[in-house]
């Protein structure tokens, strides 16, 4: 079968590592595109983190789709929600007194694209994610917000020691309630147990009645691996980590050397 949807990581797979888009990127999205093939992009970030690039690649309509944090809410680029599945109020608070107590940097997103963190002293993480995201910041603690808040994403944040170091004890705390994904270096993430970027692809598949067989998808990180799971072709970056690599068909070049441009050339356009 041909591909009828291309699904897109964002930070190191359609950005270069200096944050930007490839020339080369923006033609081969655009001729897929052209050939009416869907260009979906998952992302962890929120809609208006991912606004940018939608109006670069020209992805426009309330027929284009984004799974934004990570797979929490599923919605047209026009800000129509199709699904969306948060975390419990009383997970918020666990998890913030659990950053509390360990002395690890933590701060949560709402749907709103507002940043959340109880760290007075707030890390530098979480300053370049709210700048990078297009989204407030501001510091609060559980009391200070509303009794049924509730949350898209929980993220403790930090050096890549400090998240090697506690990622064991998280998911042998919240392993079996939430799903819990190491989303980059810096991101160690917390989310609805129903939610990733896979099942969200999938979920879109569905509305959209196309067949695994005719979706694509390229990453290069733990969290794209769900995806790689459902795709018929899935395409790991050549920057990627070894464990997004190993769940991939296969590997494209890096995205400095044009890596996501050859991918759609070469496995979805006719």
């Amino acid at each position: 079968m041909s591909i009828r949807l291309i699904a897109l990581d964002i930070d190191d797979t359609l950005l270069n590592s200096e944050g930007k888009l490839l020339p080369s990127t923006i033609t081969a999205v655009q001729q897929a595109q052209s050939q009416g093939i869907k260009v979906v992009l998952c992302t962890g970030r929120p809609l208006a983190g991912v606004q940018p690039y939608l109006t670069a690649l020209n992805i426009t309509g309330d027929d284009q789709y984004v799974v934004t944090y990570n797979g929490a809410v599923i919605e047209a680029v026009t800000g129509r929600v199709v699904a969306k599945h948060l975390v419990t109020n009383s997970y918020y608070r666990e998890l913030t007194a659990f950053g509390q107590q360990q002395h690890i940097p933590f701060n949560v997103l709402d749907d709103e694209s507002v940043i959340y963190t109880a760290d007075y002293d707030v890390s530098w993480v979480t300053v370049v994610q709210a700048w990078e995201n297009q989204a407030g910041l501001l510091i609060r603690q559980p009391d200070d917000l509303p009794a049924d808040f509730q949350i898209t994403k929980g993220l403790f944040v930090g050096e890549p020691e400090q998240l090697d170091a506690i990622e064991p004890l998280v998911k042998q705390k919240f392993g079996q309630s939430l799903y819990v994904v190491r989303a980059a270096a810096n991101f160690l993430e917390l989310m609805h147990p129903g939610v990733s970027k896979g099942q969200a692809l999938q979920d879109l598949a569905q509305l959209l009645k196309l067949d695994a067989s005719e979706i694509m998808a390229v990453g290069d990180e733990q969290n794209d691996i769900t995806m790689f799971d459902f795709a018929g072709t899935a395409v790991a970056m050549g920057n990627g980590s070894a464990a997004a690599k190993a769940h991939a068909n296969h590997v494209t070049e890096t995205n400095d050397a044009d890596g996501l441009a050859a991918a759609i050339q070469r496995y979805a356009l006719n």
